[in-house]
């Protein structure tokens, strides 16, 4: 019997939530231990960010970006760490915006200490883009032709009909109340800033200079990009800007998935190992045929948005680990 291979879908930017995997945290030793090692790296910022980080909800301020992204690229590296201790790393990594960067990290392109403190750099750079926002709309990008305000921008295709819109906050606010109008549902996204949007340029630029100072090496696990929705290539592998450029560039995270899904997911099947809290990772692919036939299945590896920082997390981890451990 061909067993499935397994996919780790990682998180970004709008998924954030309070306390996320913290459940695990002094109770598994490697998801600990390298949680620690990439605050440490930051010195006393790595403190304050642990501080938010363990900050029970409702906490607003772990939207801003400062402290949303490297939480979202330590705390994901870190449970890519921890679930290969306790079975192995999974065969393909996916991850949507900042997740892609974790998976870079986790499959050897680049060291994960020197990439927490650029992006932790980055992120302080970006007052000076100005504050915008994300907006996620209940279509189809082509069914947003012509409806779009001046300024605002396809940033991310998330599903068959989850289309994320960027740009600034007046222009997604003016955007929201005209697609509301002609019947479409919106919802605000947990972001300070436009990211996968021209305005990103030049913040992009700084952090291609900054990873261009980094030693890069081919992936030793197959990566499949949410920017190009292929996997990832030797050549763009070593390259700083595929990796820094995809932060004004617009995801293509169904595409990706519904990629691997279409080949891989119906022929020897997948296990899709889905580390966002709000399951938003593999909402998508409960409806593809590979799913729905049974020829692929989706495991969580947290707790639920009410549940995570707490047992949840270890139950959770410890099922998604058997299940890794009896696939491919």
């Amino acid at each position: 019997m061909v067993q499935p291979r397994s996919v780790l879908l990682l998180p970004g930017q709008g998924a954030q939530r309070e306390r996320m995997a913290a459940g695990l945290y002094h109770v598994d030793p490697v998801f600990s231990a390298e949680v620690e090692r990439l605050l440490a790296a930051l010195g006393p910022a790595g403190r304050r960010l642990r501080e938010q980080w363990l900050r029970p909800a409702p906490h607003p301020g772990l939207d801003d970006s400062e402290t949303a992204q490297p939480l979202l690229l330590i705390v994901g590296y870190a449970l890519g760490r921890a679930l290969a201790a306790a079975s192995r790393m999974p065969n393909i990594l996916l991850g949507h915006s900042m997740g892609e960067l974790a998976a870079a990290c986790l499959a050897g392109v680049y060291p994960p200490t020197a990439v927490t403190r650029l992006v932790h750099g980055r992120t302080r750079g970006l007052s000076h883009v100005g504050r915008g926002g994300m907006l996620a709309v209940a279509a189809r990008p082509e069914q947003l032709d012509g409806m779009l305000i001046d300024g605002v921008v396809v940033a991310a295709v998330n599903g068959p009909r989850q289309t994320v819109l960027a740009g600034s906050r007046g222009a997604l606010v003016a955007t929201a109340g005209r697609l509301s109008a002609a019947g479409f549902s919106t919802l605000p996204l947990r972001s300070w800033h436009a990211f996968h949007s021209p305005a990103m340029a030049p913040v992009a630029a700084r952090f291609r200079g900054g990873l261009s100072r980094l030693p890069a090496a081919v992936p030793e696990v197959r990566i499949y990009s949410s920017r190009t929705a292929a996997e990832v290539r030797r050549d763009e592998a070593v390259d700083p800007g595929f990796w820094a450029d995809q932060m004004m560039l617009p995801v293509q995270y169904w595409t990706a998935l519904r990629a691997l899904l279409d080949t891989e997911g119906t022929t020897t099947g997948l296990l899709l190992v889905d580390a966002s809290v709000d399951r938003s990772l593999s909402a998508p692919a409960r409806h593809h045929p590979a799913v729905r036939a049974g020829t692929s299945r989706i495991v969580p590896l947290l707790g639920t948005a009410r549940e995570t920082g707490g047992p949840a997390d270890v139950r959770e981890f410890a099922a998604a680990a058997a299940a890794l451990r009896g696939s491919a």
